[in-house]
C-alpha cells in the first residue's frame, strides 16, 4: 500500500486546514486508516484513526477540534482540522493497517500554526 499526504501548510492559530491521505488501493481491504504527527526531538504521536467500519479514535489534544473520515470512493482519508493551535505543529503522517499484512506510512506533511 502506498500513501500519498498532503494539504500541510502554514496558517495562522485558530484557523483552519484539511489533510488528505489517498491510498494507492482499495480502502476496503485497509482495517484502520488514520495520522500521527512528529516535532522534532519528539516520540510520533497518535492524532485521529478511523476504523472501516467508521469508528473514531482522537487524541485528547485534539478532540472536538480535529475530525477525521474517509471516503472508499476515493480511497482517501481526510484530517480536517480546526481551531488550531501553534502546538500542532508536526509533520502529520498518514498511516494504514492491514490485517496480517502490518502498518504502512506516508511519507509526511508539514502544519505549521504560527501563533
Amino acid at each position: 500500500v502506498q500513501l500519498q499526504a498532503s494539504g500541510g501548510g502554514l496558517v495562522q492559530a485558530g484557523g483552519s486546514l484539511r489533510l488528505s491521505c489517498v491510498a494507492s488501493t482499495s480502502m476496503i481491504s485497509i482495517n484502520t486508516m488514520g495520522w500521527y504527527r512528529q516535532v522534532p526531538g519528539k516520540l510520533r504521536e497518535l492524532v485521529a484513526t478511523i476504523s472501516s467500519s467508521g469508528s473514531t479514535n482522537y487524541a485528547t489534544s485534539v478532540k472536538g477540534r480535529f475530525t477525521i473520515s474517509r471516503d472508499n470512493a476515493k480511497n482517501t482519508v481526510y484530517l480536517q482540522m480546526n481551531s488550531l493551535e501553534p502546538e500542532d505543529t508536526a509533520v502529520y503522517y498518514c498511516y494504514a493497517l492491514k490485517h496480517l499484512q502490518g502498518v504502512y506510512w506516508g511519507q509526511g506533511t508539514l502544519l505549521t500554526v504560527s501563533s
